[in-house]
């Protein structure tokens, strides 16, 4: 009995290692054919036809040439104009600084110019005061904040709520919102300043700037003014008098008390003090006005 034909025993390959950017082969492929098959079939058109790399005729070669010349010279050209406008620039700038400086001289000398001659109209406005007051031209010149005075007084000082100066880097001017309960305002101001006239004060500055008959407070935006100056919080008001009683008063006063209310209310800051020598400057400036008695018989 014949045995079947043994098949030789087959041998299995072990398989290929796949690749480790297998995963990833659309990134591959772009990176494999970067250049698109049209324009490498161009390339290759045009390499056979011969018309691809340098110019072969002399007349194309010195079209190029020509070509880079005058790209060259114009690339020359632009940084040579560039190099020449440089110092004029510069020179107009040096120009144009000079002029703003001697501008500004010019401006601080007429500032000075003008402080000086508001000096002597001030100083020629005492002066007439003190003339045209006669046996009273002291007690003319105090109620006119024409000269400085010291003396006996009291000391005011108002300022904005602590809530109100939580804003704009502590500085209650800052913040937003002018008619916040929290906030002196000017109308606050001119009951202070009249409640002290009115108990009888004799001369009366707020933040060193001197009252007189024709001052005024007013509110611009959220700034204070007292005669078109602005003011900064806390508001120092000095008045000079008979501090005891200067102090009682104004504090028993409608006004002294409309100003607790603010403190009780809306925690507006206050405190009041006798100073036994109080100095006040002299107004920038006073007007001097003279009235004549009329002439005219009134009308029945």
């Amino acid at each position: 009995m014949c045995g079947m034909p043994q098949q030789p025993p087959v041998r299995s390959t072990p398989p290929r290692p796949s690749r480790p950017d297998a995963s990833m082969s659309l990134l591959t492929n772009v990176m494999d054919h970067s250049l698109d098959d049209g324009y490498a079939e161009a390339a290759a058109r045009r390499k056979t036809e011969g018309t691809g790399g340098m110019p072969k005729t002399v007349r194309a070669r010195l079209g190029l040439a020509a070509g880079l010349v005058l790209a060259a010279l114009v690339v020359t050209v632009g940084a040579a104009n560039a190099r020449i406008a440089a110092p004029v620039v510069a020179k107009e700038r040096q120009e144009l600084i000079d002029r703003i400086q001697r501008e500004t001289s010019s401006a601080d000398k007429l500032e000075g110019t003008v402080d000086t001659l508001r000096d002597d109209v001030s100083a020629r406005q005492r002066e007439a005061l003190k003339q045209g007051g006669g046996d009273r031209a002291d007690l003319v010149g105090i109620l006119s904040g024409a000269v400085a005075v010291h003396g006996p007084g009291v000391k005011l000082v108002v300022n904005d709520a602590k809530e109100a100066t939580q804003g704009g880097d502590g500085d209650p001017r800052e913040t937003s919102g002018f008619s916040d309960t929290g906030r002196v305002r000017d109308r606050d101001m001119q009951r202070v300043v009249n409640g002290l006239w009115a108990s009888g004060a004799e001369a009366v500055s707020v933040n060193g700037q001197r009252l007189t008959a024709l001052s005024a407070i007013r509110a611009a935006g959220d700034a204070i003014l007292v005669d078109n100056k602005p003011l900064v919080p806390p508001y120092t008001v000095l008045a000079v008098g008979d501090g005891e009683r200067l102090s009682t008063r104004f504090q028993n006063s409608a006004d002294g008390l409309y100003l607790h209310a603010l403190q009780e209310n809306y925690g507006i800051r206050t405190s009041i003090s006798v100073d036994d020598d109080v100095r006040l400057p002299a107004a920038p400036s006073v007007i001097v006005r003279t009235a004549q008695p009329s002439t005219e018989k009134g009308t029945s």
